[in-house]
């Protein structure tokens, strides 16, 4: 049925608006073809971590000065530590928490630490690239590494429909799995692999929401466009299935990715 994809494939990316439904997308591709998915959130939130773990509660916008930060000496001084893990997490949960994206030179930079550990292959791409200049620093990557990207599956949803599944979206704080409260409700409140209580992410509120999408249609779909037009085909698969099972979402998602074969 699906005679059209090969047997071995190098990286995927999937992109799609925030709350699009992309995370069941990821499984079936993780699944099917013996992949490891590198998310950026998953990334961001664990230098997002380190930051909250050291316990500075100041105001970080003190540390922003419209259009960048301060020197990193002076945010040392302030926080009490000169760790670049501490003082990167400041940086990120910056951005997060006014729902934007981490600017391109820090997200790069620990997008390319995490490609290499897996020889930048067998890699499904979650959140990365995210603009056109990341865009170009990935295809620069794959060429100095001898590696590819073999398509981009991108998830469509309604953006109104995105705002009611995202603010009901939850989160485990030790191992990242996504729950949501109507479509996938965890048993008590509780992670079922962690067995910790999920939480919702700052980043979620409708308001934060309204923004990535904003940010998504003017920086993201350029970026798609940009690999698109070097030769990484783009197969859509809909956010939004009538009768959603993980059979229903695996044949829509290889259904798909076999048209771009």
């Amino acid at each position: 049925m699906y005679e059209n994809i090969p047997d071995k494939l190098t990286n995927i990316i999937v992109t799609g608006k925030s709350g699009a439904g992309k995370q069941p997308r990821i499984d079936v591709l993780v699944d099917e073809f013996d992949l490891e998915q590198l998310s950026t959130g998953n990334i961001f939130r664990s230098y997002l971590g380190k930051f909250n773990d050291h316990g500075y509660s100041g105001d970080i916008g003190r540390f922003w000065q419209g259009k960048s930060f301060v020197r990193d000496d002076e945010i040392a001084d302030v926080l009490g530590t000169d760790d670049p893990d501490i003082i990167l997490g400041l940086k990120a949960k910056f951005f997060v928490d006014r729902g934007l994206f981490v600017p391109d030179h820090i997200t790069n930079e620990l997008f390319k630490g995490s490609f290499a550990k897996r020889d930048h292959r067998g890699q499904v791409l979650d959140g990365y690239p995210r603009t056109l200049d990341q865009a170009k620093f990935l295809m620069e990557l794959l060429e100095e590494e001898d590696s590819r990207v073999d398509f981009i599956l991108r998830v469509d949803n309604d953006d109104e429909m995105i705002v009611e599944r995202t603010v009901n979206r939850r989160i485990c704080p030790d191992c990242g799995k996504v729950y949501h409260l109507v479509y996938k409700p965890p048993h008590e409140g509780k992670c079922e692999v962690c067995d910790v209580e999920v939480v919702q992410r700052s980043d979620d509120t409708e308001e934060k929401i309204r923004s990535r999408l904003k940010e998504f249609k003017e920086k993201v779909i350029p970026a798609m466009k940009y690999l698109e037009e070097r030769g990484i085909p783009i197969a859509k698969v809909p956010g939004h299935l009538e009768k959603f099972t993980p059979e229903n979402v695996r044949k829509s998602v290889l259904s798909s990715v076999n048209k771009v074969f």
